[in-house]
């Protein structure tokens, strides 16, 4: 989706007019300091002190929450609260965030208002208090709810119908006089999102996650238990069959699926680098995807808007997180996809040109003919850095607790140890730059070093490149007096690889994320860069204009549109992968062990699956095997 088409979508939503009715909650976040607790005289227990609180809409409220946000001016909400202050501090945000509570009915007698109150201390939510578990909706109260929906019907262009607890709006009576308002509304459409009533809501588009639909077409899945692409592609037929209507099904990270008169259509799942918290992050697809719909989109233009949202809204912690259309317009605008995970995470699904390590992940319609060579450098021909995370890690964990690094407890120093050592795995392959920003927001989110003393990502950068270039310098040592080799230092026949492209004609380009100074005279004191012919590039600073994404960008760019599919990139990072697919090039992922120099890495191997990969190989070791993949004669 292109960025011009997704600002047409966005202005188009905010045009529509959209009804929800449902299980209207409030979540109640309780922020506790215990340094000021107390010893309770009553009770002789400690007290827990509330620093901060902070109240958002949840349940159906966090979808018409994410709808305002996206800016739709027009936005109803039909539910039921009790006369307790939760219910009026419901009224107020909804008031305060442009959203109309006029049919929000109160129920004065056997209803609360559905309330979560949420105490954390520190980044670890307590055991949560919830009210309105006991709720018995009247008829009476039923009636008038769906009086005043049907007299407002014909004024909206969707009606999103959303079930959330047991004890809500959706008793057997109220369920079936919502099915009648469908039936007497044809060319209306309604699209609900049930937790325990998918099946019943005839007419209407389904909204749901993978389990449920597995669960509805008879399987057993626990909640986190994986369902399988071939069992969602199952499900779905079956459902569709059942319904005869739209479906919706989402994957969490795996993204999410449609299916319609037109068949199915994969939405893949977005790559998020940073800590998620996923509470809500189905209302967010929810409000995407049916403000979609009711502007006039697909189905599947519908889920992507949806992921887009979601996307932005699973980044936002302690709290159901909402997403403007600036925020969508980010995400949406060169999006990272994650494809293929099932075979990413599984490698028995992998399938190789016979007797050889070469995996083929995606084939090709043609015979390629390759006449440019992209070549990320660390992990992929030079493994002088190999062990860099050995230097970043340890040099995180001392810029995140500054100061508490001695005094800091063994827990918190293994929290900050897991957080840490993620992050890297996550980012492995982008620039030391963008990494280290991300290092600012592990030390913000773990609070142990005062906003003054913080460093820029300049400055963590110098730090680290610091400690990893006095052990590269090490290795250019021993290599210049002779007490290691060539191959100490390269992967299984990289240089000869290279050798056999250039004799060729093959022009070959290196891309690297390390500075570019460093990666020059690395490819030099290593004694290939004579290969590349000058065409060597790297970071040069300037996090805003040469991340490894643009230093790629600059190679294509250079290479020119007419030639986008004669080029091939090899590279151990997802970067290099992504943004090659994007121009239409062939992907080749290396899933080096850097350690060996040989053989596969699994992790390296999964993650460039995800991002894209067309060929997966361990290393070089079969020259001529790769060069025929490629169609290239030596």
């Amino acid at each position: 989706m292109k960025k011009e088409q997704l600002q047409k979508i966005l202005a188009d939503i905010s045009a529509v007019k959209i009804a929800v009715i449902g299980d209207f909650c409030l979540d109640a976040y309780w922020f506790i300091d215990e340094a000021m607790s107390e010893i309770s005289v009553e009770t002789n227990q400690a007290t827990r002190p509330v620093r901060t609180q902070k109240y958002s809409l949840g349940g159906a409220g966090n979808v018409t929450n994410n709808l305002a946000a996206m800016n739709i001016k027009d936005i109803r909400a039909f539910g039921v609260i009790g006369t307790d202050p939760f219910g009026a501090e419901m009224v107020r945000v909804m008031k305060a965030t442009g959203i109309e509570p006029r049919n929000l009915l109160i129920q004065e007698d056997n209803w609360y208002t559905h309330a979560y109150a949420k105490p954390y201390i520190d980044d670890k939510e307590l055991n949560r208090v919830d009210f309105g578990n006991y709720n018995q909706l009247s008829i009476e109260t039923a009636d008038r709810l769906i009086a005043s929906l049907v007299k407002e019907i014909p004024e909206v262009d969707i009606v999103i119908i959303n079930q959330q607890v047991p004890s809500g709006i959706h008793i057997d009576y109220f369920k079936q006089r919502l099915v009648e308002v469908i039936a007497q509304f044809p060319q209306k459409t309604f699209i609900v999102d049930s937790r325990n009533f998918n099946d019943y809501y005839t007419g209407a588009i389904r909204k749901m996650n993978d389990t449920e639909a597995a669960r509805l077409c008879g399987m057993d899945k626990k909640p986190d238990e994986v369902v399988l692409y071939a069992e969602i592609v199952s499900s779905a037929n079956e459902l569709y069959k059942r319904y005869q209507k739209p479906l919706f099904i989402t994957r969490g990270s795996k993204g999410s699926l449609t299916i319609d008169e037109n068949g199915i259509s994969e939405i893949p799942g977005l790559m998020i680098l940073s800590k998620v918290d996923t509470v809500g992050a189905g209302d967010s697809y929810l409000a995407g995807a049916a403000s979609s719909l009711a502007a006039g989109y697909s189905m599947n233009v519908a889920a992507q808007i949806g992921s887009f949202v979601a996307g932005v809204t699973v980044q936002k912690l302690f709290q159901c997180g909402t997403a403007t259309p600036e925020e969508i317009l980010a995400m949406g605008a060169e999006p990272d996809f994650i494809f293929s995970s099932e075979l990413a995470e599984d490698k028995r699904h992998a399938k190789y040109i016979p007797g050889t390590e070469i995996e083929i992940v995606n084939k090709w319609e043609h015979q390629p003919q390759i006449e440019h060579a992209i070549f990320d450098h660390d992990g992929t021909i030079s493994t002088l850095r190999e062990g860099w995370e050995l230097i970043m890690a340890p040099m995180m964990i001392k810029a995140i607790l500054g100061d508490k690094y001695f005094e800091a407890d063994e827990a918190l120093y293994q929290r900050v140890k897991e957080r840490s050592d993620e992050f890297i795995d996550k980012t492995t392959g982008i620039q030391t730059l963008v990494q280290m920003k991300g290092l600012i927001e592990l030390i913000r989110e773990f609070g142990c070093v005062p906003e003054d003393k913080i460093l820029d990502e300049f400055g963590y950068k110098q730090i680290y490149n610091d400690e990893l270039l006095i052990m590269v310098k090490e290795r250019e040592l021993k290599y210049a007096n002779g007490e290691l080799s060539l191959e100490d230092f390269t992967l299984k026949n990289a240089v000869l690889f290279l050798e056999k492209l250039h004799t060729a004609g093959v022009k070959l380009y290196l891309a690297s994320g390390t500075d570019e100074a460093d990666v020059k005279s690395e490819a030099k004191v290593l004694g290939y860069d004579h290969l590349f012919e000058g065409r060597i590039y790297g970071a040069v600073g300037d996090i805003t204009k040469e991340a490894k994404k643009i230093v790629l960008d600059r190679i294509l760019d250079s290479i020119g549109e007419s030639a986008l599919g004669k080029v091939a990139t090899f590279g151990d990072g997802p970067v290099e992968m992504r943004e090659t697919n994007k121009r239409g090039g062939i992907s080749i992922g290396v899933a080096s062990n850097e350690l060996r120099r040989y053989g596969l890495n699994e992790s390296k191997r999964t993650r460039l699956i995800k991002a894209g990969a067309d060929v997966i190989i361990p290393d070089f070791s079969q020259v001529s095997q790769i060069l025929s993949l490629l169609n290239i004669k030596s």
